[in-house]
């Protein structure tokens, strides 16, 4: 009785065994798991189906995130040999889909079968907007260095206003924070693409490159301010005050994340509202100084020439691919980087007029 029952034994745990490795040799899969395609164009992946004699016959249906956007063809596969499939994916809207490949059968599991399809109004606005991404980069990162060269020239800080620097350096270090969370944590991207399920990431490579380039810069002109003259400029008791409250929002914030009272995505969304208000509100102690003195010596033209083309053209890219994709959810999306340009290029036409009407001939000599 036992001996029966020892093989009876054996043979489930046999049978176990022989399941789990047919399992394991089921495969269905795709040629690629991202596919770009021009509206109004076709595009095609493979279905690829290996050792599945053992579960035929069953059906394989691909269920379409957006049917405004995409339709493919066939959208229902009977399975009844090993083989390779070709899916033909029609383009009818621009965006942002997916298609998820599904088994009647039960007993297989698929992991890989899914592909992101990216619908483009026209190939050549997505290289133009790269290119734009690059020019706008680099007048943007360009801009903080007539000013250094200025203060290292001159051996002064004087009419440089402090108030803008701490501001600055505030501003660019949360800009830092959020472009770095949104594009390289796998949690935070998660949480976007389920508030935004049509919406493409709008942080690119050189938003996060520019935002740290930005900071250190910034550092470094503010190192100047210490080792250069600057008269009897400080901080003024307001910017310390704002300053202040922007550290108190933000250590609130961290708790709630922290708590799980809100997502971390929504602290990366209050450091960006925190930037978005220092640009608001960042140029106007060097605007009311230059007021004040009568005068822009010491505050570089430069800088403000090379911000108002970066400003401009962060926003036609932008613009760019929001038609591209027809996805202008993307610009509420990230509203720092819109304002950012926005607010930065309205300063910019105000500090030019200064420059070149309001204080063009003035009796200001520095002491």
């Amino acid at each position: 009785m036992q001996r029966i029952f020892t093989k009876r034994k054996l043979l489930l745990i046999t049978t176990l065994f022989i399941n789990v490795v047919q399992y394991a040799q089921c495969d269905i899969s795709v040629s690629t798991n991202d596919l770009t395609i021009q509206l109004e164009h076709t595009a095609s992946f493979n279905l690829i189906i290996r050792n599945v004699t053992k579960y035929v016959p069953f059906s394989i249906k691909f269920d379409i995130q957006h049917k405004d956007l995409i339709r493919v063809e066939p959208e229902l596969y009977n399975v009844t040999k090993d083989e390779d499939v070709n899916i033909v994916v029609h383009a009818i809207g621009a965006g942002h889909s997916e298609v998820v490949a599904n088994v009647t059968n039960s007993s297989i599991i698929l992991k890989n079968a899914f592909v992101r399809i990216t619908v483009q109004k026209l190939p050549e606005l997505d290289t133009f907007s790269l290119v734009i991404g690059w020019i706008y980069f680099v007048a943007w990162s360009v801009s903080f260095y007539p000013q250094i060269y200025s203060n290292f020239k001159r051996k002064s800080v004087v009419g440089l206003n402090f108030d803008f620097l701490a501001l600055n350096i505030i501003g660019f270090t949360l800009y830092a924070i959020f472009n770095l969370g949104l594009y390289f944590i796998p949690e935070i991207k998660a949480e976007y693409s389920s508030r935004y399920p049509r919406g493409l990431n709008p942080v690119q490579v050189n938003d996060i490159v520019f935002a740290v380039h930005a900071a250190a810069a910034t550092i470094i002109t503010i190192v100047q301010c210490y080792l250069y003259e600057s008269s009897d400029q400080r901080v003024s008791h307001v910017a310390r005050i704002i300053i202040g409250v922007f550290g108190l929002f933000l250590f609130i914030s961290i708790i709630l994340a922290a708590s799980d009272v809100i997502h971390w995505i929504d602290f990366l969304y209050y450091c960006s509202y925190v930037k978005l208000t220092i640009t608001l509100i960042k140029y106007v102690p060097q605007a009311y100084m230059n007021y004040k003195r009568k005068s822009t010596v010491g505050w570089s033209i430069g800088n403000i020439f090379l911000d108002f083309t970066g400003g401009i053209l962060s926003m036609l890219q932008m613009i760019i691919i929001s038609y591209n994709y027809d996805d202008w959810v993307s610009i509420f999306g990230d509203p720092t980087k819109f304002g950012l340009g926005l607010f930065s290029v309205v300063f910019d036409i105000f500090f030019i007029v200064q420059h070149y009407v309001l204080y063009r001939h003035t009796n200001y000599e520095e002491q």
